[in-house]
This record gives C-alpha cells, sequence and structure tokens, in this order.
C-alpha cells in the first residue's frame, strides 16, 4: 500500500514538473508598444517566428506569416502577435522588405515600389509552403502590411496560396499625405524619406494610380476571407473607414464598437490585447476568443 501511494505521490509530483516546464516555455507577450517599437532592427527576428522546421499542426494547418508597415520591421512590429501565435500553436514566420536606396541597413522598411514589396512576399511565402508542407498560409499584416498582400493576391497568383488576409489598420483606399508624415514622425530617420525615396508614401496617397489599379473591379479575389480591424482613432489611414473592404467573405471590425475603452489608434495597433484577440478569432473562427475590455491607450496599445 506504501508502495502504491508513494508511485502516486511520485506520477503527481511528475506532472506537476512537467506543467511546469510547458508554462516556462510560454514566451512573453508585450502588450506595449512603446517598448515594443524599442526592438527596432535591421535584422532581428520577433519572439517565436521563422523556426523552418515548424510543421502545422491538425488544430492549426495553415502557417501564419506578419507582415509589418511603412517604416518599420518585422522585430518592432511582432512583439506581440508572434509570440502569442506561437504560444497558441501556430507556426509563425515574418519578413522584412520593401527597402529602398538602403534604408532598410537603418531598419526602416516598406518604402520601395508596392508591387516588389509584393514579389518579395511571394518569394517568402513559397519558402514557408516548401518549409512546412502545407498547402495555404494565412497573412496578419499592419498598415502597409494589411494592403500590400492584396497585390500579391490579385496579380500574383496569392489567392491560390492564402486562405485569410487579416488587415490592422491596413491602407486599403489610400490616406493623404499627412497621415503619412504623422506615422514617420514616430520612426527616428523615417522623415526624410517620405519625399521622393519612399515610392511607397507615393503609391499609398489616396487616388494614386497604384491604388486605383489594386481596387479596380472590386477589393477582393474569389477563394480569399478578409478581416479588416480598424479604430476610429486613426491618425494616419484616414478617414478611418478607408481602410474597411467591401465583397464577399468580408469582416470589418471597428475596436470602439466592440469596447469603449479602447482608445488605441494606428501605431498601438499591434499591441492592442483586443485587435490581437480579434487576429486569433479571424484565423480561427471555430474558436473564436472572448474579448476582455480593458483600457488600450494611444500608441502605447495594452
Amino acid at each position: 500500500m506504501r508502495h502504491r501511494v508513494l508511485v502516486v505521490l511520485a506520477a503527481v509530483v511528475i506532472g506537476s514538473a512537467l506543467a511546469a516546464a510547458s508554462a516556462s516555455a510560454q514566451l512573453p507577450v508585450i502588450y506595449n508598444g512603446a517598448l515594443g517599437y524599442s526592438h527596432a532592427s535591421p535584422t532581428a527576428t520577433p519572439p517565436g517566428a521563422n523556426n523552418f522546421s515548424c510543421k502545422p499542426s491538425a488544430a492549426h494547418p495553415r502557417p501564419v506569416i506578419l507582415v509589418h508597415g511603412t517604416f518599420a520591421d518585422m522585430s518592432d512590429s511582432w512583439q506581440a502577435l508572434s509570440p502569442l501565435l506561437a504560444n497558441d500553436g501556430y507556426c509563425v514566420f515574418a519578413l522584412n522588405y520593401g527597402s529602398y536606396d538602403g534604408s532598410g541597413a537603418v531598419g526602416v522598411y516598406a518604402t520601395g515600389d508596392i508591387a516588389q514589396s509584393a514579389a518579395e512576399l511571394s518569394t517568402f511565402v513559397d519558402r514557408v509552403l516548401a518549409a512546412t508542407g502545407a498547402s495555404k498560409v494565412d497573412l496578419v499584416g499592419h498598415s502597409q502590411g494589411g494592403m500590400m498582400p492584396r497585390y500579391y493576391l490579385k496579380f500574383l497568383g496569392g489567392a491560390a496560396k492564402v486562405n485569410t488576409l487579416v488587415g490592422l489598420a491596413p491602407s486599403n483606399h489610400g490616406t493623404t499625405l499627412e497621415g503619412l508624415f504623422t506615422l514617420a514622425g514616430y520612426f527616428p530617420g523615417a522623415s526624410a524619406l517620405t519625399g521622393t525615396v519612399c515610392p511607397a508614401c507615393e503609391q499609398q496617397d489616396a487616388g494614386s494610380p497604384f491604388l486605383t489599379s489594386l481596387n479596380a473591379g472590386g477589393d477582393t479575389v474569389p477563394g480569399v476571407n478578409y478581416t479588416v480591424i480598424e479604430s476610429a482613432n486613426d491618425e494616419v489611414v484616414t478617414p478611418y473607414t478607408s481602410a474597411f473592404l467591401s465583397g464577399p467573405n468580408v469582416t470589418n471590425i471597428l475596436l470602439q464598437q466592440q469596447c469603449a475603452l479602447d482608445q488605441g489608434e494606428h501605431l498601438s495597433m499591434p499591441y492592442d490585447h483586443i485587435a490581437d484577440a480579434d487576429v486569433l478569432s479571424a484565423l480561427d473562427p471555430a474558436h473564436p476568443v472572448r474579448l476582455a475590455c480593458t483600457p488600450v491607450l494611444p500608441v502605447v496599445g495594452g
């Protein structure tokens, strides 16, 4: 009897140790834009991303690729969503794209021609699919990173390789130059790039030839699910309603309609716990995440 009790106690101790080890393996999720954007880097990978030996599970069969926005990089954009997704069991990947005239050397990306950036995304998607064995990926992008993939879907054959595109404050129908100058002010060195050395800035101006071509014939392509998550306080994509899409398989979410305490804006979007919960629900709609309506601050998030 005593031996049996010892065996049971040993099993409990081992089980507790394994549970503790599993808990300790969880990556920290930084819901703080001030800390997140301090990780700016020309080369660093966000926590939990770019493990090319990762194999998707039955629960999450599609790898998730994170696509940063104008002037940003994959490290400073995804200190929350990358570890959050990895902790949830996803294979997570991220890339830097759109370096122009050497801007990437100082960690300022997504300033180059958007069509070329979409080609870079196409190459990266193919690399992820080859490594993981998956048939499709899901894309999550912030700002330009939520709009640029639509060029890939429409013109570069991406619709056959993407199941879901989630945009966080995407510049789908452009913005004003004032909005782009506002964005540049948040990133050291970016203000000097908003003129002729930032083709992507001119292409995101509302009514530009690039956006006219992108949106001609409808906002969406068949076979892809779209979710747009936006804030009424967006000071970069203006008016904020220009982020939203029209068409089949589209879900447009305004954060303030979900929670009046969410006062986040454009920059805080990747570090907004409510927006990030919406991302999880968009990627796995069969298992929606229950939202916690607690305060979110401009820029900082929370």
